[in-house]
């Protein structure tokens, strides 16, 4: 048997000749090595090690985010879940050279690392969404060099290579293209109208929800013809192009009350857009890490429809958020009734029962570390604060939970809408601070409300009412609320930490 044939029969076993044996095929002498297991075959067991690590640290830390005293060991885990997962990615037998990833490390490090210790809280939803926009951009783009590598494979411009693709892996390319493309543009309107580059509220247009629709339709069709007609390059990258329109035009017809919502659907669009990633190019772990992220996406953005009693089609195609002139119940001839903070502090200081409602006005004058305060000075002359929070408080899920786990607030004294609501009817003092659409009693009692049947806190029920705000303004449903018109109600005007600070100082020399 010649070297050849031994080392097609044998690939485990590398063959060395002699000297003769350069100068001849016939074969003049073998040299067999003791066996030993092959350097590839170790390399795939490190790296199959790598991502089974990696996927469950991944799960466990989705796991310890459900709780709020788990949740930074939950982010610990997810980030070094991705750390293992790119160690066994670097030692992959594709990669040929090392000089651009190491690049991209150190560019990613150097963007990554301000994002995450520099941004102040009140921009934590427009970092989120940039965050979604990065992680779709790079989905998208790993699809069109997959499809590029294959159409170019044969030769420049040849269609052998995409004819050779089959039907299952071009729809998972055109899946990930498709949403990751139009999450990119999606997330990053989503931005402009959080960092107010855009105007918060709905952009509409006649026919719009027609247009939109059709669009759509053209590119699911085109998507469709690609499964079975790959070779067709013109479409693939109609398609795309498509697909960044669609993500425009989804979210600017969306107002800034459904933000919390949009930006957990762009999440489980950029992990359907992973998901497919993995699929497309046989990685496991992306395919586990994209699933995780669709699912507990799409889940949450379920829990936030629910909170405001409201469908996707409404979200999407509402146009909801725009401002409302008047109601149907009108609070014309009502007076708002004001109060100073010395008047405000007598009645938190000798409160035996504190009901805090933390809002967007507390994130936007990052006056967390003050309600924390104000709270330890009422808990010292012998009252109780509860804090409750509404799932859609703030502009991204779990906005206020993160603003006040920052300031230390104990976890135990974080009661959601559910648990919390029963106990207004025995709250000495329910303190507003900037929240809005989430207390307005026009939500259970005026059907003529766009934001009629939307589950509230029932703040009304509480003895006094005091809400901390600098206007009055509508919030972002764009409706007057009745609540500040309560004979309960008294208002304090300005901003929200001067006016915490103010009543610190005035319970302390209580």
């Amino acid at each position: 048997m010649g070297d050849r044939e031994w080392s097609r029969s044998h690939p485990s076993y590398p063959v060395r000749k002699t000297s003769a044996s350069w100068n001849s095929e016939s074969v003049i002498g073998l040299v067999l090595p003791t066996p030993h297991p092959p350097l590839p075959r170790m390399r795939e067991y490190f790296i199959q090690a790598a991502y089974l690590t990696a996927s469950v640290l991944f799960i466990l830390g989705l796991k310890s985010l459900t709780r709020p005293e788990k949740a930074q060991r939950g982010m610990q885990q997810a980030a070094l879940g991705m750390l293992v997962a790119i160690a066994g990615t670097l030692v992959h037998h594709d990669i040929v050279r090392y000089d651009w990833i190491i690049g991209g490390l150190i560019l990613g490090s150097l963007i990554g690392y301000p994002l995450g210790m520099f941004v102040p809280m009140t921009a934590m939803p427009q970092r989120i969404a940039i965050s979604h926009m990065f992680g779709a951009l790079a989905a998208t783009l790993v699809g069109v060099a997959e499809y590029w590598q294959h159409s170019h494979g044969n030769g420049v411009g040849s269609a052998e290579g995409t004819a050779a693709i089959s039907q299952g892996k071009m729809a998972a390319l055109g899946f990930e293209v498709l949403f990751g493309a139009l999450t990119v543009t999606g997330s990053f309107m989503a931005f402009g109208k959080l960092q107010e580059i855009l105007p918060g509220r709905p952009i509409t247009y006649r026919g719009q929800n027609v247009i939109n629709l059709a669009l759509f339709a053209a590119t699911l069709g085109i998507f469709v013809y690609l499964i079975f007609n790959p070779g067709n390059a013109v479409l693939f990258y109609t398609m795309i192009a498509l697909a960044f329109v669609i993500g425009i035009l989804l979210v600017i017809p969306i107002g800034g009350a459904d933000m919390p919502v949009v930006i957990s659907l762009l999440n489980s669009y950029a992990g359907l857009a992973s998901a497919a990633t993995g699929f497309a190019i046989g990685n496991n772990v992306l395919i586990i890490a994209g699933a995780l992220d669709g699912a507990s996406g799409f889940v949450l953005s379920i829990i936030m429809s629910k909170a405001m009693n409201r469908s996707f089609g409404n979200i999407l195609f509402g146009a909801f958020g725009s401002v409302v002139t008047s109601t149907a119940r009108s609070v014309t001839g009502l007076t708002a009734r004001s109060i100073s903070a010395e008047d405000a502090a007598m009645q938190l200081g000798y409160a035996q029962s504190v009901i805090v409602v933390p809002g967007y006005g507390m994130a936007v004058a990052q006056a967390q570390h003050q309600v924390r305060e104000l709270a330890e000075l009422i808990e010292k002359k012998g009252g109780e604060v509860k804090y409750a929070i509404h799932p859609v408080a703030g502009r991204m899920p779990g906005h206020m939970n993160v603003l006040l786990a920052e300031a230390n607030v104990p976890y135990d004294r974080l009661y959601d809408m559910d648990d919390i609501n029963p106990e207004f009817e025995r709250a000495d003092v329910a303190l507003v601070i900037g929240a809005n659409d989430v207390v307005n009693p026009a939500a259970r009692m005026d059907p003529g409300s766009p934001i009629y049947g939307m589950p509230i806190l029932n703040v009304d029920s509480a003895k006094n009412i005091i809400v901390l705000k600098r206007s009055m303004n509508p919030g972002f449903a764009g409706i007057e609320n009745e609540l500040f018109y309560n004979a309960k109600t008294s208002m304090l005007f300005g901003d929200a930490k001067a006016s915490l600070a103010a009543l610190v100082g005035e319970v302390r020399n209580l």
